[in-house]
Formats: structure tokens, C-alpha cells, sequence
């Protein structure tokens, strides 16, 4: 990829990956080996075609490269940017045996944005079956439920509680990484295979519970939405943020223009980030782009961070220092924060992981403190309960994530959850990869009552 010089792109939020141009794209098409047992295609959640879009691509057919994708894949601009293909498509690649794996998201950002540049082919749909289903939520999960079930010919209806569609594609991603535009370009093509879609819809509030129950199948996609913290002194001081409020006051509700929109966030300030995967990186970055000293604190060694390889090299080039080996213990101040201390860690034995079991240090020396005025906590979060409480019959994990079988079906017969609030938290393809499995088993028990 093309990336913008670090130095530039961290004054503002244009996307950092400038893409592949056409004649580098065609060149690494041509690397693929077209194997006759393609691992990449075992590798990728939604199971795309792999080879017979890449073969596309290196005969310069993109138009037919675009359709073998969105067969099984209607956000190929959205995955070909966020989803961690290093761990999947890529990483199951034969050509990584002997060298580079091909760059497999790339080629699919690549396709997806030609295909939006030169007009775009949506997906035949079948004849109506008056069948009704809702979709609670318009993230990830509910997107590509909402597109296999209207396909099929269903009535489908989205809910969506926020005024922007989305989900965390929307309010929990930054625009430097996923651009606004390229997010609501791609649900529109979903809304146009005849899926409805209603913002400011909270089921329970303007959506009675026994009205959405009413419709012939339900999914449920509501997503990961509750953060975690860590229960440390100083939390409730001015200044903490969890990183899903911090993220979404800058994604969707225009921070980084204030006071043009009044959402404020502490600019120019010293910002601790907790934290080391992919949305703590995301925090920082965000941090540093506000025009903050931003310290990003990280209990283990940085080669042991989850986050994405390209992200923690993206977010050091930008200017992120960071803290390894250590874990807040304490946020000061009062009414405000003032600064955060931590505690050195020792890296023990190791987890079933293969990841070092970090413990405290203990001695003179030990404990540090960092002179910050903002703390933003990214250790995590789990699935909203407010819809799954509002339903007692749903049965709930320990973890308040909705329980379902191999077919997303829930403890009652014709509800279905799939993505985040199934399985709590995970990435964007993982999250599709449940809604079509959940939107398949739909698809049979309308059949089957037909």
C-alpha cells in the first residue's frame, strides 16, 4: 500500500492508505498460484472465492472480479481495509511458505473501489416470499444479515437505535482507517436490494419488544457496545473516558471540529491510552490527531501487543509513545485528572497463548508516574444488555452475550443473533461470518414453514 507520509497525515483524518494503483494490483494478481485446494478460501470467515476473483483481476476483468466478490461479500470496501486478512485469508496463503503471502485485502479494496469509480452492479434479488424479518442493528452483523435475507426475497426492516447507520464501522473507526463515506456508500447498496432501513429506533422505546417479536424471523445484531474498565482509584474523575464514548464523540459526533460541532474533547493535553489492541491504537491516533502528547500503556512487551502489525507501526510513525511493561494502578487528581501511576511488570511464564504472564514488580523503583490530563481505557467491552434484558426469555452467557446454537438460533425458536452480542467481541469479518450463518438458517425455517 501507498501510505501518506506520517509527518502530514497526522494533522488531519484522510485515510492513511492510499490503495493499490490498476498495474500494481494486475502484477500481484498474477503471483497467485490458483492452488486446487485454496487455504485462503478455508481462511476467510464469509468464504469468499478467492482464486476466481484474483484470476479475475489479473485478466483485467474488475467488473467480474466485483460480482464473484459480492456473491458472498457486500462490503468488500469496508473488509478490504479493516479486516485483519494477516490472520486469515493471507495468513492461510501457500505463497507465505516461500516468501510474501499475495495481499489478498488489498486486491478486495482494490476491486471494491474500482467497482464504485466505474458504476456499480447490485446483486439479482429474488422474487418476494412475504415473509417479514427484523434486524436489530446496522453494524457489521445486521448489514450483511439484512443482505442475504433481502436477496432471498424477504421483507426486511433494520433498526437502528443511533442517527447514523453503521454501527462500529461508524462510531468505532476512525476515517483515517474507514472513511465515512466509503461505510454509508456500501450500506446503501444493501438498502438498494430492498432492505428498510430506521435510525433513532430503539427496540423496547419507540420499537415495543411483542411488535418486533410479531415479524416472522428477528436478528439480532446489536454488537459489543458496553465498554469495560478497570476498576482502579480515580476512574470517575473528569478527563476518563472509555474508548467507545471517546471514539464516538470524534467519529460521529464531530469532535475534531469543535467548537463548530459542540462535542468537546480535551485538545492539545497529555493523553494516556490503555490498553494494546486494535481500538486502543485507534484511540491514539485519534489522541495524537486532537494534538495531544499521547502515551499508550500496555502491560505487556510491544511485540507481544494484539493490535494489527500495520497499526502499531502506524501509530509509532505518527508520533504514540510507547509504555510497555507496565499497568496503571491509579489515576490522580481532583475534580480532573492530573496524571496516571503505574506499576512495572515482570514478564513471567507463559499463557496457553504463548503470551508472557505479566506480573507487578515490587521494590523501590517499581512504580512510575506520567503527567497526563486525559485517560482513555481500551481493555475492551462486552454485548449491550439493554435489548437482551428487555426479552427474559433469551438466554443469556455468564458474559451477557445472547446464547445461540450452530445456527445462531436463539432460546426462542424464530429469534437468531449473530456478531458481537453472540460471541462478544471480535472483528468486523467474524461478526459477517455469524449473520451469514444466522441469515442461512433463517432462509431454511422460512422455507420450511412455506
Amino acid at each position: 500500500m501507498n501510505l501518506r507520509p506520517a509527518d502530514i497525515r497526522v494533522h488531519d483524518f484522510e485515510e492513511v492508505d492510499e490503495g493499490l494503483p490498476e498495474q500494481t494490483a494486475v502484477l500481484e494478481a498474477l503471483r497467485c498460484m490458483e492452488c486446487p485446494r485454496p487455504m485462503c478460501v478455508q481462511g476467510c470467515p464469509v468464504c469468499i472465492d478467492i482464486p476466481a476473483f484474483i484470476s479475475a483481476i489479473a485478466h483485467e476483468q474488475f467488473r467480474d472480479a466485483a460480482r464473484i466478490i459480492k456473491h458472498d461479500n457486500m462490503l468488500p470496501a469496508i473488509c478490504g481495509r479493516v479486516c485483519p486478512q494477516e490472520n486469515q485469508c493471507q495468513g492461510s496463503c501457500i505463497m507465505s511458505k516461500k516468501g510474501k503471502p499475495v495481499r489478498i485485502g488489498a486486491l478486495e479494496r482494490f476491486v471494491a473501489d474500482w467497482e464504485r469509480e466505474h458504476g456499480v452492479e447490485s446483486p439479482e434479488v429474488a422474487p418476494p416470499t412475504g415473509k417479514r424479518v427484523a434486524v436489530v442493528g446496522s453494524g457489521p452483523a445486521g448489514i450483511t444479515a439484512a443482505s442475504e435475507l433481502a436477496r432471498a426475497g424477504h421483507s426486511v426492516t433494520i433498526f437502528e437505535s443511533l442517527h447514523t447507520a453503521g454501527g462500529v464501522l461508524s462510531y468505532g473507526i476512525p476515517a483515517f482507517r474507514l472513511p465515512k463515506d466509503i461505510v454509508e456508500f456500501e450500506i446503501d447498496q444493501v438498502l438498494a436490494m430492498g432492505a428498510e432501513l430506521r435510525l433513532n429506533h430503539i427496540v423496547g422505546r419507540s420499537v415495543p419488544v411483542d411488535e418486533l417479536l410479531r415479524y416472522d424471523a428477528v436478528l439480532i445484531g446489536s454488537g459489543a457496545g458496553l465498554p469495560y474498565f478497570m476498576g482502579i482509584e480515580g476512574e470517575n474523575l473528569n478527563g476518563v473516558y472509555s474508548a467507545n464514548e471517546f471514539l464516538t464523540r470524534v467519529n460521529l459526533m464531530h469532535a475534531d471540529r469543535f467548537p463548530e460541532f459542540d462535542t468537546p474533547v480535551i485538545r492539545g493535553s497529555r493523553v494516556a491510552v490503555i490498553g494494546g489492541g486494535n481500538v486502543a491504537m485507534d484511540s491514539a491516533r485519534v489522541a495524537r490527531r486532537l494534538g495531544a502528547k499521547v502515551y499508550l500503556i500496555y502491560r505487556r512487551r510491544e511485540e507481544d501487543l494484539p493490535a494489527r502489525a500495520d497499526e502499531v507501526r502506524n501509530a509509532i510513525d505518527e508520533g504514540v509513545d510507547m509504555v510497555c511493561c507496565a499497568n496503571p494502578v491509579r489515576i490522580l487528581g481532583g475534580p480532573a485528572v492530573s496524571g496516571i501511576e503505574c506499576v512495572r511488570m515482570d514478564m513471567c511464564e507463559l499463557d496457553a497463548s504463548g503470551r508472557p504472564i505479566p506480573r507487578p514488580l515490587k521494590g523501590e523503583g517499581s512504580r512510575f508516574t506520567l503527567d497526563v490530563d486525559m485517560v482513555v481505557e481500551a481493555i475492551g467491552q462486552g454485548p449491550n444488555p439493554l435489548l437482551s434484558g428487555l426479552i427474559p426469555e433469551l438466554k443469556r452467557g455468564p458474559k451477557g452475550n445472547i446464547l445461540v446454537d450452530d445456527d445462531g438460533r436463539t432460546s426462542i425458536p424464530h429469534v437468531f443473533a449473530a456478531g458481537d452480542i453472540a460471541t462478544g467481541a471480535a472483528t468486523v469479518i467474524w461478526a459477517m461470518g455469524s449473520a451469514k450463518n444466522a441469515a442461512r438458517s433463517i432462509n431454511r425455517m422460512l422455507a420450511e414453514e412455506d
